[in-house]
């Protein structure tokens, strides 16, 4: 009977401490991600509170409102350049944008974190509720200069962060649309204007992925420095033949790069090269690099969703494998990610968790709560982060991405050209980032069915940093 009773005893305590690490549990995640709660569709509770609130201001991070209340009722103010410049990060009023402020910051905008004494005083008052303002990280000024050089009637993204806090400065996909007239032509336009890209949208990265390609050699390969790879223009494996840009079969034309150091295959952006190396890393040793920088992991961020960039763990053949170094295969990724990949580099290997919550303060003046940046892990090394900036500065200066370059000015980058089904139908990007310390911003571009990486994305990126550079003091 004693043994009994002290069984019962430990069981008991048992129960106990698992129940206290569930409620412990429980808080945390609620105070770290409760965000995705209350954006959820499935959050009936969230939906009839807002029907009795009037919801806070946002703003972007100069205090220019972005929407506002009137009547009870969201609108949102400015022309349709503006309106239309920052709807996915904002949101609209119809949730027809997923994982917008408007329902990821839901419970200060409606007033779900106000304390007892807080309700209390408008029920004595006799007064309807009234949401916090939430001021994000994003610039206006900034997403409309982005959307006024974004190819016109082209569908893609566009991410600026800076690298040192995570703060994202826009984030925007295209084709975009005025949340103040949703029209029925934008309901039924076939290029999804809804569909936030820049954090839902899942691409092969292509050449941009050759940074995470170039960081396991670095890592893994100690000759990395003298290794040299030869590009003979084609590489057969199975039913895979691996190509360069440029090479036409049909014509005959084929494109060779000849012996390359890992430098300059990088700087040219050989497939060759990048295959042949991804076949020597080996499998194992190239998604444990990936996997390091974000890929196959569950994005948990505390701002936004994003959507989970993946690195192919199935038919792995030789073909596959070495596809895979040069970008292509089963990989995916979004733009925000690639932006991330891009701004660790320039980070001196450090990536940031991307941030968009600035602010929050209730209507008494009280901030409910400020930025706070956070580390989300370290991919590199500051000596492999290094290595990484000086061949994406030569990409710049003698390579692929010399339409980005600004005299006097250290821009690094990287362009990417993502066969789609073939490889005259190609998606667009550049990922890259200043390297000044003053101005600490990294950006990637996306442009669908648009061709080259360095004739479409990498004149964007010049654009954008110019204007960044010019309106820095801003930021």
């Amino acid at each position: 009977m004693k043994k009994l009773r002290k069984n019962l005893r430990l069981i008991t305590v048992f129960l106990i401490l698992l129940f206290v690490l569930l409620a412990g549990y429980g808080a945390y995640s609620v105070a770290v991600y409760g965000n995705r709660w209350f954006s959820s569709s499935a959050n009936t509770f969230a939906r009839t509170q807002k029907k009795n609130v009037i919801p806070g201001d946002i703003l972007d991070r100069n205090g220019a409102v972005l929407a506002t209340a009137q009547n009870g009722k969201r609108v949102y103010p400015g022309d349709t350049a503006s309106r239309s410049a920052t709807v996915h990060a904002v949101g609209d009023s119809g949730s027809n944008v997923n994982n917008s402020a408007e329902n990821f910051f839901a419970s200060y905008l409606y007033g779900f974190n106000m304390s007892f004494l807080e309700r209390l005083g408008y029920a004595l008052r006799g007064e309807e509720k009234h949401g916090d303002a939430v001021r994000l990280t994003i610039d206006s000024r900034l997403a409309q200069y982005v959307s006024s050089v974004f190819p016109e009637g082209m569908a893609g993204a566009v991410v600026v962060m800076n690298y040192k806090t995570g703060e994202v400065l826009t984030e925007q996909s295209f084709p975009s649309f005025d949340p103040q007239n949703i029209t029925t032509a934008v309901k039924q336009n076939p290029l999804k204007p809804f569909y936030n890209r820049a954090i839902q949208g899942l691409y092969t990265p292509g050449s941009t992925f050759k940074i995470v390609t170039a960081a396991s050699v670095i890592e893994n390969i100690p000759s990395y420095e003298t290794l040299t790879v030869t590009c003979d223009g084609m590489l057969q494996l199975g039913q895979r033949l691996i190509t360069d840009a440029g090479t036409d079969m049909a014509a005959g034309k084929v494109t060779k790069h000849g012996e390359l150091t890992l430098k300059k295959a990088f700087t040219v952006s050989c497939n060759n090269a990048f295959a042949r190396l991804a076949l020597q890393l080996g499998d194992l040793k190239l998604r444990k690099t990936a996997e390091r920088f974000g890929f196959n992991d569950n994005f948990l961020f505390q701002d936004m969703v994003v959507e989970n960039s993946s690195y192919p763990t199935s038919n792995r053949t030789d073909g596959e494998i070495a596809w895979t170094g040069a970008g292509q295969s089963a990989l995916s990724a979004s733009p925000l990610h690639l932006c991330m990949i891009a701004a660790c580099v320039a980070n001196d290997g450090v990536m940031m968790e991307p941030r968009m919550l600035m602010s929050a303060v209730s209507p008494t003046g009280y901030t409910r709560a400020t930025l706070s940046s956070r580390v989300y892990r370290r991919p590199l090394s500051t000596q492999q982060a290094a290595v990484l900036k000086d061949y994406l500065r030569a990409v710049i200066t003698s390579g692929t991405g010399t339409a980005a370059n600004i005299p006097g000015v250290k821009v690094c980058g990287k362009t990417g050209s993502a066969e789609i089904d073939t490889q005259e139908n190609t998606n667009a990007f550049f990922v890259g980032f200043l390297d000044d310390p003053n101005t600490p911003y990294a950006l990637s571009i996306v442009v669908e069915n648009a061709g080259g990486g360095g004739s479409v994305a990498a004149p964007m990126a010049k654009q954008i940093f110019t204007w960044m550079l010019k309106n820095s003091n801003a930021q």
